[in-house]
């Protein structure tokens, strides 16, 4: 199976793009120490932060041992199809000496299951979940083993100015980082498309991807937040974390295995900038959970709760305010957009499952009058000219050929390609198509990277960059890059992928682009994913 390797949750946006929110980004950082600003932020004493700090490391030297790397793996939708077994890592911190240890629900949240190595250990330990907060991007877990390195919160209020250090294992890397900054802000705001934190600390000291659920801490190692959002802008030097005067109360509840205003949803809020139309779309649900129970699948919209429109501001605001104002067991109305059969659903949380109110269209996994489904009915499995590379497409793309990877008249490797036309398919934007390349040549003229910037900047001038992301299966690692409004507004999407394999006795470069014009191509795109392979000898 082909899965995504990503920072905060796999997000490989082809239809539906408009839907999909920026997942964090990180950047910059740094700055000069200007003198303590006396702030109203909180003050936190002892007595608030539970059990008694005695033992708990007491220099910033110290807090890589008691500083986790979470890696998760789950099944997620995103909006430009399912990414089966999908990895993502965050950190965390152990607050406790048996194991209890503080992230962000957002590295946890969706995971089938994970591996924690505490303060850099080479092997993986096993770990679970006591308890998430939604609407505090706030999860507590239990590692196996006992005797750990453990944290104790900062005593006083966190004030502008302060000195602090931003603890964690950022870009999926198992090297443990420290960086410095200051409290810029004791009071920022905390509404993020994957929460909505009443308020938060503002800082400067430089987070990545990956350091999503590790802590910020002062000069002697006390914790002083936990980190959960970059900036909003890849300049950004500002960074973000959840103060601890918010987060001990939900934590002390969450470590007794309660969740704390949840639902059982992972998922991001989003605004349609043309429509204006917005809600939440919902990667994944947890097994047995309120929303489970309701009949909310992933791929669903989530547009009301309660009869509030949510996701307005491309946040999660609405959704927590709802659930901030009822009970866990209240029942509470909620409207469901189905694109994936074309349908409308309305029912509630605590009470009557989902039911079709209205349909729309015929939906991509619809029927026709003909009585045939919107997408593919079957594939085939095709091989190139030499017998080396592999690659399954649906039938309808009836046109294929796999001669070889030919560049200024010499052959540099093999190639596959299928449409339903290939001369459209090659000439225009209109048809879908995949063109599936693999070349040893290139591969001892440079990296993966170097191979997408090249199209991106010389072959995919007429569409619009959306983003890049990692990517890794159990042969192949590399990064893929997904374009979109190709030839104009309204055209189709682009996914391009290029990737090396993992096994050091092979030595080539892969390339898979892919031309997604109907929604009906987002499973053919998940199906090309999970079948090209290499199965022979190179020309």
């Amino acid at each position: 199976m082909r899965t995504v390797l990503s920072s905060r949750k796999a997000a490989p946006a082809l239809a539906l793009l408009a839907l999909w929110v920026a997942s964090l980004a990180c950047a910059g950082g740094g700055g000069e120490t200007p003198a303590p600003v006396q702030t109203d932020a909180p003050v936190v004493t002892q007595a608030s932060v539970g059990p008694s700090s005695r033992g708990a490391i007491s220099s910033v030297d110290d807090v890589k041992s008691a500083t986790i790397q979470i890696v998760a793996e789950g099944t997620l939708v995103m909006p430009g199809g399912t990414v089966p077994n999908a990895n993502w890592s965050g950190s965390g911190f152990i607050i406790d000496p048996s194991g209890i240890a503080v992230t962000n629900n957002h590295v946890v949240t969706g995971a089938a299951r994970m591996k924690v190595l505490v303060g850099g250990e080479d092997e993986p330990r096993n770990a679970r979940v006591l308890g998430v907060a939604e609407c505090s991007d706030l999860a507590v877990i239990d590692i196996d083993g006992d005797g750990f390195p453990f944290m104790a919160w900062r005593e006083g209020s966190a004030d502008v100015g302060l000195d602090v250090y931003a603890a964690g294992f950022p870009l999926g890397d198992p090297e443990y980082t420290l960086t410095r900054g200051i409290v810029s802000k004791a009071r920022a705001d905390g509404d993020r498309a994957w929460t909505s934190v009443d308020y938060v600390l503002e800082h400067d000291a430089n987070i990545q991807p990956g350091n999503s659920g590790g802590p910020l801490v002062d000069g002697d190692g006390k914790v002083v937040g936990v980190n959960y959002s970059g900036g909003f802008a890849a300049l950004s030097s500002q960074f973000y974390a959840i103060a601890q005067a918010e987060a001990i109360p939900v934590i002390e509840q969450l470590r007794e295995g309660k969740d704390v205003y949840s639902l059982g949803l992972n998922g991001e809020a989003f605004v349609d900038a043309e429509s204006g139309f917005s809600g939440i779309w919902v990667t994944s649900v947890t097994s047995g959970s309120v929303m489970d129970k309701a009949g909310v699948q992933p791929g669903d919209i989530i547009s009301s709760l309660e009869g509030i429109s949510l996701g307005r501001g491309g946040t999660m605001g609405e959704y927590c305010d709802v659930l901030k104002s009822h009970d866990p067991e209240d029942t509470l109305a909620i409207e469901v957009i189905r694109f994936a059969s074309g349908e409308v659903l309305s029912g509630q949380l605590n009470g009557r499952e989902l039911a079709i109110a209205s349909t729309f269209g015929s939906g991509s996994g619809g029927t026709s009058d003909d009585g045939s489904t919107g997408a593919y009915g079957s594939y085939v499995a095709w091989t190139d000219s030499y017998e080396a590379i592999q690659i399954e497409v649906p039938e309808a793309w009836g046109e294929v050929t796999g001669d070889p990877w030919v560049d200024g008249g010499d052959v540099i490797g093999a190639q596959l390609i299928a449409a339903p036309n290939i001369q459209d398919y090659l000439n225009s934007w209109g048809t879908p198509g995949v063109t599936f390349s693999v070349s040893d040549d290139l591969a001892r003229l440079g990296g993966y990277v170097q191979l997408l910037d090249i199209y991106r900047e010389t072959y995919l001038k007429s569409c619009e960059f959306d983003a890049r992301y990692e990517y890794e299966d159990s042969a192949f690692r590399g990064k893929y890059d997904v374009f979109e409004k190709c030839g104009g507004s309204g055209g189709p999407s682009e996914l391009v992928l290029a990737a090396v394999p993992k096994s050091s006795s092979a030595d080539y470069l892969i390339l898979v682009e892919v031309t997604v014009v109907s929604d009906a191509d987002l499973e053919a795109l998940d199906r090309i994913l999970a079948s090209f392979d290499v199965v022979g000898s190179l020309p």
